[in-house]
């Protein structure tokens, strides 16, 4: 099974409720992209507009190999249609405030798996439906891992340890997913001129964020500490966030070890996680209103999950306590909960076809919808590991 073969065959529409206003200041838009981020096209529309890309707000981020249609606004009058490389924006109403992440409900997908073997089909559809009524592990997938080298530290960790000199290491050189031809070239100076501030900043990426930090370390060598707070807060939130996460994904794979009896395992940032087939009709309605809370040193879990989150906190060599940023100014360990199971939503097998890009093999086309902050990849990953059970 194959998905993501081409752009328009992961199409992704938000699902939102616009706060309109006739009398707004900002601008809303629909914004469809094909085959490109969505920052790429916040600061193309910023160029267009001629603001600072920084008041261009999407509610979420999607992914660059699809076909999407998102939303954003602007603090600004802006022209009924604008478009450029990969990208149209049209006008889709005026607001008092800017779009929030908060205002989005949903994702719908539409998804073309490949280069299927025709007796694969069937399989794969009664799994595809079986999932909308059974539910799965709720996990983080891949993408939030982004930010993780294999073999190294979890930089989030390494943070949380009060670690400045690792962490800024860490930052400074492990190569990280999407990294561009310079960046890893970058990085490959800092591992074997590490300490020699001067050299690395000439040979730093210009413009970036590395260099704002070696100017720093020029004048002050060994202030680990001021220097990883110079480091973009996005990109220490998004380290907090990968470890924290990973954190959750654990958790709840202890959980499930123990009380779902899983049939298969799947790997996401490097580690195995437990999927169930079913569960026992007296788990499912329990199970499907709970939510868990986010590892953080404040949380205080009750029962079973107290047991498994201290068991988590032992096999990292972390105490409760240590789950703050006390390092950073500006980038902090978030609070929340995320539910335990995934249920997508409007779930149907729209075709199956002749697949004209694998000759002798089939295609199918489904649609599901899903909550804010899920992954349609998990849903995928997973039908493709049960599909044949």
């Amino acid at each position: 099974m194959r998905y993501r073969v081409l752009p328009a065959d992961f199409r992704v529409e938000e699902i939102i409720r616009l706060p309109t206003s006739r009398g707004g200041s900002y601008t809303l838009y629909r914004v469809h992209k094909i085959a490109r981020t969505t920052l790429q096209v916040k600061y193309a529309l910023a160029q267009e507009l001629g603001c600072p890309p920084a008041v261009v707000k999407f509610p979420a981020l999607k992914d660059r190999h699809a076909v999407t249609d998102q939303y954003a606004s602007v603090p600004c009058a802006g022209p009924a249609e604008l478009c450029g490389k990969g990208w149209t924006a049209r006008r889709a109403g005026r607001a008092r405030r800017a779009l929030r992440s908060g205002d989005l409900r949903g994702n719908r997908f539409t998804v073309v798996l490949r280069d299927l073997a025709a007796d694969e089909v069937p399989y794969l559809a009664k799994r595809f439906e079986h999932l909308a009524q059974a539910g799965l592990p709720n996990y983080f997938d891949q993408q939030r891992f982004g930010s993780y080298s294999p073999g190294q530290e979890w930089i989030g960790k390494t943070i949380l340890r009060a670690d400045a000199e690792g962490a800024l290491r860490a930052h400074l050189s492990q190569d990280m997913v999407g990294d561009p031809a310079r960046v890893v070239a970058f990085k490959a100076e800092v591992r074997e001129h590490w300490g020699d501030w001067d050299y690395l900043f000439s040979v730093a990426p210009s413009p970036s964020n590395f260099r704002s930090v070696l100017v720093f370390l020029r004048d002050h060598p060994t202030d680990f500490r001021r220097a990883l707070n110079l480091v973009t807060p996005r990109v220490l939130s998004i380290y907090l966030a990968a470890y924290q996460s990973l954190l959750w994904n654990r958790l709840v794979g202890r959980f499930l070890r123990e009380y779902a009896d899983p049939v298969a395992e799947l790997e996401i940032g490097g580690e195995m996680f437990p999927l169930y087939g079913s569960l026992p009709g007296d788990l499912l309605p329990a199970w499907r209103k709970l939510a868990v809370s986010l590892p953080h040193h404040r949380v205080d879990y009750s029962g079973e999950w107290a047991a498994f989150f201290r068991e988590l906190l032992a096999a990292e060599a972390l105490e409760q306590t240590r789950l703050k940023a006390r390092l950073l100014r500006r980038a902090y360990v978030g609070k929340g909960k995320r539910a335990l199971l995934l249920f997508p939503e409007e779930t149907a097998v729209l075709e199956e076809a002749a697949d004209e890009r694998f000759a002798g093999q089939r295609r199918l086309t489904v649609r599901f919808t899903l909550p804010p902050g899920a992954y349609a990849s998990l849903i995928l990953r997973v039908l493709e590991r049960l599909g044949s059970r």
